[in-house]
């Protein structure tokens, strides 16, 4: 009988000091910080050793197939590097049947490519019950992703996948500390009843974003430095709230955070991200933020429960698209499954 080995990764909202965990920002202003939680949208990776050496990846999402040989090294042309790459990483003593799925696309701002990335790493690399060791696995998947493939980002989320929950991240070289919050049942209920994620009808490339932030945050004469640094104080401000158990002050905080993120670089939205941001607001939202690079994907919206209804018939109407979530605690997990 065949054994499959199975993974999941959690997506995850960054609620505020994103950009902070980029090496060419953190290491000039002394650390970066990021305020991050999970949510129980996933990357599932399903993994099935060959007989052969041949390496057989599908992804259900784009419906691609890439076949190759392990005595030949894998071709990056676009069409599912990132799961040839960890596969070179982690190595293999045979062939493999790996197939992909993610409950998001790549460029909607919640860490889609690196959750694939780190559930794939542990299937590969922690099958069935053995517990993944998460810093290994997060630093494994920022190799993979932003050393192997030069793909431009930070260190956020590969660390908020693999660990899970809500933390505080701080990053510095050499060094990634992750904080949990144990937030009270009540306070982690009124957070979750009053968050809303609307899809803004695109997706965007973060890797041109994050160099055309690193260039703003190299000009002095430019606003992306103090953005930085407000979104850095931002993210203790964010955690303290949290644990203090203000989570309407935190609303507040959300519509700073986003105002930050625009002033460290302009580029992180458009009009259409603004007109939906815009009619939230002056609907009764008290705060929010584009996620990830920006751009496109989804827009963070914290709402009072009376105005929920309203925000989201006004948005949809301009062509935004709601998803329900809820937040977990859980990181990866692997194990092992009698069926494909």
């Amino acid at each position: 009988m065949t054994q499959y080995i199975r993974a999941k990764a959690p997506l995850r909202i960054s609620f505020a000091g994103g950009g902070t965990d980029i090496p060419e920002v953190f290491r000039e202003i002394d650390g970066g910080a990021v305020l991050v939680s999970t949510i129980n949208k996933y990357s599932y990776v399903t993994i099935s050793a060959r007989s052969d050496d041949q390496v057989h990846i599908r992804s259900l999402d784009f419906n691609q197939e890439v076949n190759y040989s392990l005595k030949e090294d894998p071709v990056y042309d676009g069409v599912l590097d990132l799961a040839k790459a960890c596969i070179a990483h982690a190595g293999s003593d045979s062939g493999l049947d790996i197939c992909v799925e993610t409950e998001a696309p790549p460029g909607s701002g919640l860490g889609s490519s690196s959750s694939m990335l780190v559930s794939l790493l542990a299937g590969l690399r922690c099958p069935g019950s053995v517990t993944p060791d998460k810093h290994n696995l997060a630093q494994d998947a920022y190799h993979v992703e932003r050393v192997k493939l030069a793909i431009s980002g930070g260190w956020q989320d590969q660390y908020a996948c693999a660990f899970g929950g809500f933390n505080l991240i701080e990053f510095h070289p050499g060094n990634t500390k992750v904080t949990p919050l144990r937030l009270r049942g009540d306070v982690l209920n009124d957070l979750e009843s009053h968050c809303m994620l609307c899809f803004t009808g695109g997706t965007r490339l973060s890797a041109n974003l994050i160099d055309k932030q690193v260039t703003a945050f190299k000009d002095p004469a430019g606003t992306s430095r103090e953005g930085v640094l407000e979104l850095k104080a931002l993210a203790y401000e964010a955690n303290n709230l949290l644990l203090e158990g203000r989570t309407e002050d935190f609303g507040h905080l959300l519509h700073q955070a986003g105002i930050a993120k625009k002033k460290m670089n302009p580029e992180t939205t458009d009009p259409h991200i603004d007109a939906l941001y815009e009619a939230a607001h002056s609907l009764g939202a008290l705060g929010g933020k584009i996620l990830g690079a920006g751009g496109g994907g989804f827009l963070l919206l914290f709402v009072p429960s009376d105005r929920k209804h309203m925000i989201r018939r006004e948005l949809e109407g301009m062509g935004g698209r709601f998803m329900t979530f809820s937040f977990c605690n859980e990181g990866v997990q692997t194990w092992t499954s009698s069926c494909p």
